[in-house]
Formats: C-alpha cells, sequence, structure tokens
C-alpha cells in the first residue's frame, strides 16, 4: 500500500504582503502529477487545509480545484487542523464520501475508518482531526490537556482497531494494518514562528506514545519536515508545510512523504522535496554594505528580509533596498554600535513571531513602566485563550 502523505497547505496565506495563492496552485498540479506517477492507493492530508477558519473565496476555489485534480487519481482522506473551521470544512462530508473524498472533522468521526483494500492488505486510516481540549473533552470524557484527549481519541481507535482485526482473524483473514492521522505538537518536535499557539495551561505537546498500537501516524501541525518519537512504537512524522511561510522556515527543505506499508506491516518512507518557487534570504548589515556586498549577489531573486543594522535609521531603507533586491519584503532596523545592538533593542518583542501572551505584556509594560501584575497576568492568559477556543470551535 501506498500513500501520499501532506499538510499544512495554508491556502490563503501570504508571506508578509506577497500572496502565495499561485505558488500553491502550482504545488497541487505538482502533487496531482507525483501522486499519478507513483501510483498511490491514497492521498492523506493531515489538516491546516486553509489559513483561517473564514478562508478567501480564491483560497476555496483553490481548494475545489485541487480536490477535484486530485480525487480523479486516487481516494483524498483529510482532517481538520487548528486553522481550519471543523464545521465549515466537513460541510458537505457525507456527499463528499461518494466521490472519494472522506474529511475527519470530529470527534464523532474518530473510530470510523476510512478502508483502503488492495491485492496485499487492507490498511484502515483513521483520522483525528485538531482536538481543541476544552472542546472537546467532554465528549471524550478526559482531563483538559492535549495529552489527555488524544489519548482518550486513541483509545477509541485501538478498540475499534481491535475489534476489526478479530473478526478479519475469525473469517481467516489477515489482519487489517492501520495509519492515524492527526494534527497536533507532539513531544520532541521542532516549531517554527509560523504555527499557531495551541498550549492550554502551558503545555502544548503530547508524547507520540499516545499513538501506540499503529503502524504509521501522519502527522500535521508542524511546518518543519521531521520524525518524532522512538523506535519502539510506530513510525510518526510530520510531513511539513508544502511552502516557506514565515522566514523561521528560511533553512526547511520542503518535501511531501511517500509511504509504503508491506503486507507484513513494515512501513518504509520516501521524502520528495516540493517546488520551491523563490528561496527565502536573510541579510543583515549596513544599509550600505548590503547594497554593495557581491557576497550578496545570490539573494537578489530571493525573497529577503534585511536586518539593517545603522546606528541611526536609513531615509528609505526599503526603497533602497529594493534597487537591488526586488524582491526585499520585510526590512527590520536593528541598530549597532561599534558592532553591538544598543542595549534597549534586545527587549524588543518581535510581533510577527511572538506569541499574543507575551505581545500583551509587552504592551503592558511599555505603558506603565512595570510588568503585568499576578491578576493582570492571570487575565491576559484566559482572555488570549477564550479567543483560540472560540476560533476552535467555529
Amino acid at each position: 500500500m501506498r500513500l501520499l502523505h501532506t499538510s499544512d497547505w495554508h491556502l490563503g496565506r501570504y508571506l508578509q504582503t506577497v500572496p502565495l495563492v499561485e505558488h500553491q496552485r502550482d504545488f497541487l498540479t505538482w502533487l496531482g502529477q507525483l501522486a499519478r506517477e507513483r501510483q498511490v492507493d491514497a492521498i492523506l492530508i493531515s489538516g491546516d487545509v486553509y489559513d483561517r477558519a473564514i478562508p478567501s473565496i480564491d483560497a476555496v476555489r483553490l481548494f475545489q480545484e485541487g480536490l477535484v485534480g486530485l480525487v480523479e487519481i486516487c481516494p483524498v482522506v483529510l482532517i481538520s487542523g487548528n486553522h481550519d473551521s471543523p464545521t465549515r470544512l466537513g460541510f458537505g462530508g457525507p456527499l463528499l464520501e461518494a466521490a472519494r473524498v472522506h474529511l475527519r472533522s470530529s470527534v464523532d468521526d474518530i473510530d470510523r475508518p476510512v478502508e483502503l483494500t488492495n491485492a496485499d492488505r487492507t490498511v484502515l486510516v483513521y483520522g483525528l482531526p485538531y482536538l481543541e481540549p476544552e472542546v472537546v473533552r467532554t465528549a471524550l470524557a478526559a482531563e483538559k490537556s492535549h495529552e489527555a484527549v488524544l489519548t482518550a481519541a486513541m483509545d477509541r481507535v485501538r478498540a475499534d482497531l481491535a475489534a476489526r482485526r478479530e473478526a478479519a482473524g475469525n473469517e481467516g483473514l489477515p489482519a487489517p494494518h492501520a495509519v492515524v492521522m492527526a494534527h497536533a505538537f507532539i513531544t520532541g518536535g521542532t516549531a517554527s514562528d509560523s504555527e499557531r499557539d495551541v498550549s492550554v495551561g502551558g503545555i502544548a505537546d503530547a508524547p507520540a506514545s499516545v499513538f501506540n498500537g499503529v503502524d504509521y501516524v501522519a502527522l500535521g501541525h508542524l511546518h518543519g519536515p521531521q520524525q518524532v518519537g522512538n523506535a519502539a512504537g510506530p513510525l510518526t512524522r510530520y510531513s511539513g508545510s508544502p511552502l516557506a511561510y514565515s522566514f523561521s522556515e528560511e533553512s526547511h527543505e520542503k518535501s511531501v512523504t511517500l509511504v509504503e506499508i508491506d503486507a507484513h506491516g513494515g512501513v518504509s518512507t520516501e521524502i520528495v522535496r516540493t517546488p520551491v518557487p523563490r528561496s527565502l534570504r536573510t541579510i543583515t548589515g549596513d544599509l550600505a554594505d548590503l547594497l554593495t556586498d557581491v557576497a550578496l549577489t545570490e539573494a537578489e531573486d530571493s525573497w529577503v528580509r534585511a536586518v539593517v543594522t545603522d546606528p541611526r535609521r536609513p531615509e528609505n531603507p526599503m526603497e533602497s533596498l529594493r534597487a537591488r533586491f526586488p524582491h526585499a519584503i520585510e526590512l527590520t532596523w536593528y541598530p549597532h554600535v561599534d558592532g553591538e545592538p544598543l542595549p534597549d533593542v534586545a527587549a524588543r518583542v518581535d510581533p510577527a513571531s511572538a506569541d499574543p501572551v507575551e505581545i500583551v505584556t509587552s504592551f503592558i509594560e511599555h505603558v506603565t513602566g512595570q510588568p503585568p501584575d499576578g491578576v493582570e497576568q492571570a487575565l491576559i492568559h484566559s482572555s488570549v485563550e477564550r479567543v483560540r477556543i472560540a476560533e476552535a470551535a467555529q
């Protein structure tokens, strides 16, 4: 059985001010070609199909176009991520099943696998959408933590899998293999600035051991392709996002994962690099040096983030930079004197990468001259969490 694992498309997302919809369309075209060439049995999309709970019209159209092309090749299984609205993404799910699009965006569907069968064996694909603990803990009879709700969800999966394996044995058939798709932050994963915080009480992650009992775990959420867990458990992997969505992903080698499951349950993976529309490059130095340094010639066709270190802010720095680097899209003034940053600069919060609690805390300290007290910190945390939970419940 050959599966193609991908995730975190974030359709509709911008890179700073640069719309990426055409590059995302190119990726979906490439993905279909790869699926056809490699004769995959199913495509697994592990959440964050959209970048926003209420996606743009262009993003919805692109998703529709992409699905139409992919289901002509093979079945598609997808789950909702923390950026998706499970209600909106899951709309029409039963109807789409007939078109080989299998949506899993509800707790009710956790133990309802998609059954894939070929000449070798049956593989059951279970879809665990992003499980916001405050929203799903009652339905799962679990405590308020990511580990608790994932464990409860996997208990349902393991119970269903055990029943199906027993039934197959009673009929003299080979026991089915199992794949779990999940959108979560698993312990040991390396995050980037692009992923939205999913912490609850300061604990955002869950151990890979919650997935024990299956053959492969197709993860979404973290944008860097990586394997997590250990040899004692199932092969557990993040496919990563197909495109870079912030400069924190500058060093990522974007990819999708081809997964092979043999008749004995052995799992192997192949990493296939995705097309790179334009590389990302951070350049740092005084403006005059950035405009003349021949070593930066290769950055002239990249999306550029410039960190300008002049002691005094230069006049029209972005205009000057774009004369040499036409795709410069981010500029930070980080003043240095004699090669050292000014004392107050190191303490600044970058709103592009900081979490909301850090931003609010920094603002209060800036306005009042002192950090928030215990009561204020509690209010900040509860307010941010209420917003996040409300988004997850849409």
